[in-house]
């Protein structure tokens, strides 16, 4: 809803709830909102509205005494906090969160005796927090974060015993912790205190909190020892203690708070960063729980070796020690950690070779052993973890050459070897990193040409090889790699020109190929005109502008006067072998035509592998008898046909006697006839007769989307709905952006989504699309789409524009994850899908109504708090693509990217996956192989079929 809330709200005077979250409503909350004296509820988050509170009008919004509850965040408020709050006596939550609201939290929120949450976090807020807050006695929640809020903690703040959760992070706090808080604060849960300059040493008297499950302290001032009586937190699970200035306490170890750690069984994540803790450590490390997940300790200044005890914490995801004063080899137990994602080393001491046993951690995805003292060869076992994104071996003294191995990781985003002595030509299937971003090969020993595959570094932005001994010309490839913005080749071998393609890198913003044996003319276009004498110097061959500090160029003239002479001979050359061409051209047509070929012009043909004729049509489909009937359409019937040469097929009939029919054949044609992409229906040919008009395809094999969706024999997991969903939005993505000419589709339904051999999803029937003009935007159709799918402005005059296809996919988003179809008898007087899963989702509804009841009752992956995360961003972008108003809705590329999005983080999600005896049938998704952390598999039992995927 947009649109001001109106003055005349006051005329109804027993408004007791007033719920307008989540909408767009603009304008100022109006003064007399605050003449309804039976409110009780006003709940106003998620809006745009501007100005403040009118605490300007002291009487008004005292007049609320039956006032319990306000839900303010995120409604786009401004101004002050209202200062007259004294007589809402009833109320228990007060949440203006989110808002730009500044100046002081007034003494008079202290009277709210009945107060339970106090949230006020992410506004402008200055001043101090007044004494008086630590009065309220029912107070559970107080949330004050992120604002500018100065002085010290109150400390009557830590006697508030009901105190369940206390927020005062990213603020400008200062002062000590009181040294009894542990003992003041029996049901304090989670304790947020960082980013502010809190002084003093943690109190040993934190450890009688025994409810605490979050503690947060880094990002201050803190000094002192870490108390050892940590370890009596027992339901501890977030410890954040890092930039800090906290040391060891002397014991005989050193480490007498680590030992004390291990006791903490409930302990995931561990941060300890930057604080000059000065100690080795211990063994005992490998006692830690077994919930354990990260380890920070990074610049911590750690002395000796990493024990091999490490190797017990099997369910490490991140460990990191790096820059600290480390020593001795990589211990091989680093292998035997089967989740570790993300391991630094970097900046120690460490010595000796990689160990091969590192490949064995198949799940790591970032590897950082770079400024430490290794040697030997890099592990070409290395190309066996593909699950590697980011690789740091930099700064070391490893001498082998780079593996060809380590191009099989093609997902890889980053890799710097820089500083090594690698010799050794490049790899030439560099080229297969095609996400890479980061590559530094620089001073290091390599030789040889640089192959042409570096073509294939598409998303490449920075590439470093300078320092080394290259050869050869700079490949012209370099001009391909659109997304390059520094490019160092300096201190080389290489010879020739500097390819001038180079000026088409509009991002270029760093170029050298100082010291190398160029020659000919610098590019002058482009980035070039930026780039200063330094990038060029040291290759006496190259000439250009003097502001570069080479030789001019020769003139045009001079080369003018060299070339004339071969002009001379080779034009006239040319031009005898283009006029026997044509002569030659015109005798073979001359021939056709006298031999009775008639010559065709095909341009208003669909481009097609292969003629079919009708009589084979009517042989292959039983003279398109009953047995190859696959369905019926408004326009017509398919049918399922096996070729003369066995290739399977499905003919699309058009029913002559309907008058659209034909038209729409014509329509399909004009469509189809260019159209190419991997989620539209491939089309081979035409067939085209007095008694007959059809359109062959490529058969689909698992029907149509609307079969696999309702029927009861058939089932798709939550990844293939995700999957097909996105195969759609990139086709309709194509039609309205990839295509010369937008195309609007017009009848997207799952009926019209088809499904191959591996449950790709291909849009089909375009018997309703239409070709937008240049300049175009809507167009008027007399033609409706399919009830349920069909976007409100049909009704407008017939206008169709891309967005009434956003509109359907919206809808069809809904009907595949909720597996209501959108004309279910539920959905009748103002009651419709759209409405339905909005209620749910965003009003006071449950979430779980919504979802598919065969995505509930899957075996495959528990029902997790994440899945039904990533099933309310789905939810939520089927609401954004199926807004009323056609400019308020999403494009296609904004919401085939979310949806990718959405999937890549579930994906990364998974750790299980179990399908044991279903009737699954078909091959083994290549999704599967899409799954970083996946640790256990299970598809026994079912009916599957095919190859196994190596990709998996």
């Amino acid at each position: 809803m947009t649109g001001n809330i109106p003055e005349s709200i006051e005329e109804l005077p027993v408004l007791e709830d007033l719920y307008l979250y989540g909408n767009q409503v603009t304008g100022n909350i109006p003064s007399s909102l605050f003449n309804v004296s039976s409110l009780r509820m006003m709940i106003l988050w998620s809006n745009s509205l501007t100005g403040g509170l009118p605490s300007t009008i002291p009487s008004s919004i005292s007049n609320l005494t039956s006032l319990e509850n306000i839900g303010l965040e995120g409604a786009g408020l401004s101004g002050k906090l209202p200062r007259n709050v004294s007589s809402l006596s009833l109320l228990t939550p007060f949440n203006v969160a989110a808002n730009n609201l500044d100046g002081n939290i007034w003494e008079s929120f202290c009277n709210l005796s009945r107060l339970e949450n106090l949230i006020m976090n992410s506004n402008y807020l200055h001043g101090s927090i007044p004494q008086c807050l630590g009065y309220l006695e029912n107070l559970k929640v107080l949330d004050l974060m992120n604002n500018s809020l100065m002085g010290t903690i109150p400390h009557s703040i830590f006697n508030i015993s009901m105190l369940e959760a206390l927020y005062l992070e990213f603020n400008n706090l200062s002062g000590e912790l009181p040294d009894n808080m542990g003992d003041l604060l029996p049901n304090i849960q989670l304790l947020y205190l960082h980013k502010n300059k809190l002084t003093g040493s943690i109190p040993t008297s934190i450890s009688n909190a025994t409810k605490l499950y979050v503690l947060s302290l880094d990002s201050n001032q803190l000094t002192g020892s870490i108390p050892a009586t940590l370890g009596k937190l027992h339901e501890l699970e977030v410890l954040y203690l890092h930039k800090n200035h906290l040391t060891v306490k002397p014991t005989t170890t050193g480490v007498s708070f680590l030992n004390s750690l291990t006791n903490c069984r409930r302990l995931r994540v561990l941060y300890l960063a930057l604080n000059p803790l000065k100690l080795e450590l211990p063994s005992s490390v490998g006692n830690f729980s077994a919930s354990l997940e990260e380890l920070h300790m990074d610049s911590c200044k750690i002395q000796g070796r990493i024990p091999d005890a490490i190797g017990n914490v099997t369910n490490v995801r991140y460990l990191s020690f790096e820059d600290n004063d480390l020593r001795g080899p990589v211990p091989d137990a680093l292998g035997r950690l089967p989740k570790i994602q993300e391991l630094y080393l970097g900046g120690n001491k460490l010595q000796g070779p990689i160990p091969t046993v590192l490949c064995q951690a198949r799940s790591i995805g970032n590897l950082d052993l770079s400024a430490n003292r290794l040697t030997g060869f890099i592990p070409s076992c290395l190309g066996n973890v593909t699950s590697l994104r980011d690789v740091r071996l930099h700064n070391n003294q490893l001498s082998s050459s780079i593996p060809m191995e380590l191009c099989e990781i093609k997902d890889l985003v980053y890799l710097d070897m820089s500083s090594n002595n690698l010799h050794g030509s490049l790899p030439v299937g560099i080229g297969n990193f095609k996400l890479a971003t980061f590559i530094d090969l620089s001073d290091n020993k390599l030789s040889g040409s640089i192959p042409s595959m570096i073509s294939g570094l598409q998303e490449l932005s920075n590439f470093y090889l300078s320092g080394n001994m290259l050869q050869g010309f700079i490949p012209p490839m370099f001009s391909q790699l659109r997304s390059l913005q520094s490019l160092d080749l300096s201190r080389n071998e290489l010879s020739g020109g500097i390819p001038k393609d180079l000026e088409g890198l509009s991002y270029l913003e760093y170029f050298n190929v100082s010291f190398n044996k160029l020659e000919g003319e610098i590019p002058s276009g482009g980035p070039f005109v930026k780039f200063a004498a330094a990038s060029f110097m040291g290759n006496p061959g190259l000439c250009g502008p003097p502001r570069l500090q080479v030789p001019p160029c020769p003139r045009l003239s001079d080369r003018k006067q060299k070339q004339s002479l071969s002009l001379k001979i080779i034009l006239p050359v040319l031009a005898s072998g283009l006029l026997l061409l044509i002569l030659i051209f015109f005798m073979m047509r001359q021939h056709k035509t006298k031999s009775g070929i008639p010559v065709q012009d095909d341009s208003h043909m669909i481009k097609s592998t292969r003629r079919i004729s009708y009589f084979e049509l009517l042989a292959a489909t039983n003279q398109f008898g009953e047995s190859n009937f696959i369905g019926a359409g408004a326009f017509g019937s398919v049918y399922r046909a096996v070729l003369s040469d066995g290739i399977e097929v499905a003919v699309k009939v058009f029913n002559k006697e309907v008058c659209e029919a034909f038209r729409s054949f014509d329509a399909e044609c004009e469509i189809l006839r260019n159209i190419r992409h991997r989620n539209l229906v491939q089309t081979i040919t035409s067939c085209s007769n007095l008694d007959l008009k059809a359109l062959v395809f490529k058969y689909m094999t698992n029907g149509s989307l609307n079969k696999w969706l309702h029927a009861s024999d058939h089932h798709l997991s939550f990844t293939q709905r995700l999957s097909i969903m996105i195969d759609v939005a990139s086709a309709i993505e194509y039609l309205h952006h990839g295509y010369s000419t937008p195309v609007i589709h017009r009848d997207l339904k799952p009926s019209n989504v088809l499904l191959d051999d591996d449950m790709v999803a291909h849009v089909s029937d375009f018997g309703l699309a239409r070709l937008l003009d240049e300049g175009q935007s809507t167009i008027l159709s007399n033609n409706l789409a399919t009830i349920g799918y069909m976007a409100p402005e049909y009704g407008l005059g017939g206008l169709v524009s891309m967005k009434a296809d956003v509109y359907s996919y919206g809808i069809l988003l809904m009907e595949v994850f909720s597996g209501k179809k959108p004309t279910d008898s539920m959905f009748e007087a103002d009651m419709s899908l759209k409405h339905w899963i909005h209620d749910e989702c965003c009003g006071d509804g449950s979430l779980i109504n919504v979802i598919d009841p065969k995505l509930l009752n899957e075996d495959g992956i528990n029902w997790s708090t994440f899945k039904e995360q990533c099933f309310s961003w789905v939810m939520e972008l089927a609401l954004s693509c199926t807004e009323e108003v056609p400019p308020n809705r999403n494009n296609m590329i904004e919401a085939a990217a979310r949806l990718k999005n959405i999937r890549k983080q579930f994906l990364a999600s998974i750790k299980v996956f179990e399908l044991w005896g279903q009737q699954f049938k078909g091959p083994i998704p290549d999704a599967l192989g899409r799954l970083p952390n996946i640790q256990q598999l299970y598809l026994g039992g079912n009916k599957l079929q095919g190859l196994i995927l190596i990709e998996s």
